[in-house]
């Protein structure tokens, strides 16, 4: 029987022996399933939401409804990725736990609506960063308020060109 190839080792975006329930700021990033652009489209340089970037976005706001201590801050959906701010003031579940539960609501309804039952919606894991200063959280807030002006030439639009 030939030996089985090495299984490869998943890359862990999170900080290492970093409590990710403490107070703080964490900038979110998640994307869609095959970068589809499942949420709506750019026009003239404004995110127009389909009823499943409208869906995306009452889950997001309704976050700190379902976990106390948890607050949101500034986001954008665009047309197949989501950047958001969070805000824990240390008695939040942590970042994982949200972004778990975030996700499958979000799958599930839009499933739902979709009669997709057991479709993916959205790429395995997200990305985070801690926000560790004012500076840094004025400079991510502008990147999201600019997100929809940039989308024409943005790598996660699949009709801009770029990699």
């Amino acid at each position: 029987m030939p030996a089985l190839p090495p299984m490869r080792s998943r890359h862990t975006p999170r900080l290492p022996g970093y409590d990710y329930t403490q107070s703080g700021a964490y900038f979110v990033t998640l994307v869609t399933a095959k970068r589809e652009c499942s949420f709506g489209e750019i026009q003239n340089e404004i995110m127009q939401r389909n009823p499943c970037g409208e869906i995306v976005s009452e889950d997001w706001l309704a976050l700190p409804a379902h976990f106390q201590g948890l607050s949101v801050l500034d986001f954008v959906i665009m047309p197949n990725h989501v950047h958001g701010i969070l805000i824990f003031d240390g008695l939040s579940p942590n970042l994982s736990t949200i972004m778990g539960g975030f996700k499958s609501g979000i799958t599930r309804r839009i499933n739902s609506l979709r009669a997709t039952p057991g479709e993916c919606v959205w790429q395995r894991s997200y990305h985070d960063r801690i926000i560790r200063s004012e500076a840094e959280l004025i400079r991510i807030q502008e990147y999201i308020a600019a997100n929809p002006l940039k989308w024409a030439v943005d790598s996660e639009n699949p009709t801009s060109g770029n990699p």
